[in-house]
Formats: structure tokens, C-alpha cells, sequence
């Protein structure tokens, strides 16, 4: 009796850890799974890179204009500056014409 017990409890035992583990397939399953994860991430990443890339390219462009757009504001500045003193050199040389048109009409 015993012995029969004993029989039938180390059958059940092997049935559970026959049972229990995986197949080869679900090995397969798992690693092919694991292998388009990995391929996913590696994309992801790579996508990630040629959009920080991009990203790059942009601030360096962006950054040019505004350099470029600084500029163009000081030659405007410096133009009117030139703009305002020709104003003025030619509004003196007016005043001083009137002036000895004056005195001419005083003579």
C-alpha cells in the first residue's frame, strides 16, 4: 500500500512538472516577441536620434536668422542715424542760405 501511494504521488508530482514547464514553442513565441520588442526599441530609437537631428538643424537655422535679422536692425539704425544727421547738416545749410539772404536784403 505504501508502495502504491508512494507510486502514485511521484506520478502526480511528474505530471505537475511536465505540465508546468514550457514547450519549446512557447520558447519560440517568447523570444520572437522579445526579438520585435527589441526591434521596436531600436527603431524608436533611431527615430528618436534623426529627430533631435532635425531638432539641431532648426535651433542652427533659427539661430542664424536671428543673427541675420540683428544685423539688418543695426544697418537700419545706422541708416537712419546717417538719415537723421543728413537732415540736419542740410536743415543748417538752409538756415545759414536764409541767413545771408537776409543780410543780402538788408544791404
Amino acid at each position: 500500500m505504501k508502495k502504491m501511494i508512494s507510486g502514485i504521488c511521484m506520478i502526480s508530482v511528474l505530471a505537475i512538472g511536465i505540465g508546468g514547464c514550457a514547450t519549446q514553442k512557447d520558447l519560440e513565441a517568447v523570444q520572437a516577441r522579445e526579438k520585435a520588442i527589441a526591434a521596436k526599441a531600436d527603431q524608436a530609437a533611431q527615430d528618436a536620434e534623426a529627430a533631435k537631428m532635425a531638432a539641431d538643424e532648426a535651433m542652427a537655422k533659427a539661430n542664424a536668422a536671428m543673427t541675420r535679422a540683428e544685423e539688418a536692425e543695426q544697418r537700419a539704425l545706422e541708416r537712419e542715424r546717417i538719415a537723421a544727421e543728413k537732415e540736419r547738416i542740410a536743415e543748417e545749410k538752409a538756415r545759414k542760405a536764409d541767413e545771408m539772404f537776409q543780410k543780402s536784403m538788408m544791404k
